[in-house]
């Protein structure tokens, strides 16, 4: 299970997703997400995926993998969907009814949309860490904040702990799995037993996970400090972010999709 996870990872590549600005990539999945919400029928719900699924083509990602990375999230999606199929109240009478849980045509259909939407949501965030290395996207985030710099906040330190966060999740995650399979192998009992005793087998991998992740932490701080790293002051980039043709292209066709998805909210009557 914690193999399928992929979130922070990075597939290089030369396609045109791969090759667009990252900070306008930043900002069209922010959009993308606030779309994804506003979205009250299946055709503009539909539209959504359908917009995402061509972006993952277009960046040459097998969807295979996408759906691999997808198992982690799974109780979540279930759980959410349980919650709104059995308390989203709904007009007239219910179609099924057992003491206190009543199932609702609206609350099917909001579990649906809302199952679907944290779907497309961390298929959408993802696609900006896979087509986006960590270094530039550490510039995308500090350039998007440098306005607030005149505020005094540290905008270079918060992208470069975003950015590290998030490419240290799969080093974490990789070293989660040795110590699960070290302790296996030591005849502990992981995924058998009671909820209570499964908790306690947890206790020998936690300790030796958060050691590892602050030894780690330690030998980044002095790499970084080894290479004389004093932060954003007077750093220069090798590669300055700056907007081409192949960008206004991709926010135009992105606009176009968006204007679509949202157009179907006023020409289709409300699902949700």
């Amino acid at each position: 299970m914690l193999r399928d996870i992929t979130i922070g990872q990075h597939f290089p590549g030369n396609s045109v997703v791969h090759n667009t600005d990252p900070r306008l990539k930043i900002l069209l999945v922010i959009g993308y997400i606030v779309l994804l919400f506003t979205v009250t029928n299946l055709l503009g719900l539909a539209l959504s995926l359908a917009l995402l699924t061509v972006l993952y083509l277009v960046a040459k990602i097998p969807l295979k993998l996408i759906l691999k990375s997808l198992k982690p999230i799974l109780p979540i999606v279930i759980f959410t969907a349980v919650l709104n199929l059995f308390f989203m109240g709904g007009e007239g009478q219910p179609l099924w009814q057992f003491w206190m849980f009543k199932i609702y045509k609206e609350g099917i259909v909001y579990a649906v949309f809302m199952s679907v939407r944290i779907v497309a949501l961390i298929a959408g965030t993802s696609l900006l860490t896979y087509t986006t290395s960590p270094i530039v996207l550490t510039d995308a985030i500090e350039r998007l904040l440098k306005p607030f710099a005149k505020l005094h906040l540290p905008v270079h330190e918060l992208a470069m702990m975003m950015t590290i966060a998030l490419r240290f999740i799969p080093t974490l995650i990789e070293e989660t799995d040795k110590i699960m399979n070290a302790q296996k192998a030591r005849g502990a009992m992981l995924d058998t037993g009671k909820l209570t005793e499964r908790v306690k087998a947890m206790v020998p991998i936690l300790i030796p996970l958060f050691i590892s992740a602050f030894r780690r932490a330690d030998e980044l701080a002095m790499a970084m400090e080894c290479r004389c790293y004093r932060g954003g002051d007077g750093r220069t980039r090798l590669k300055v972010l700056k907007f081409q043709g192949r960008d206004w292209l991709v926010l135009a066709v992105c606009l176009a999709a968006f204007g679509a998805v949202w157009a179907t909210r006023y020409l289709l009557p409300r699902v949700i």
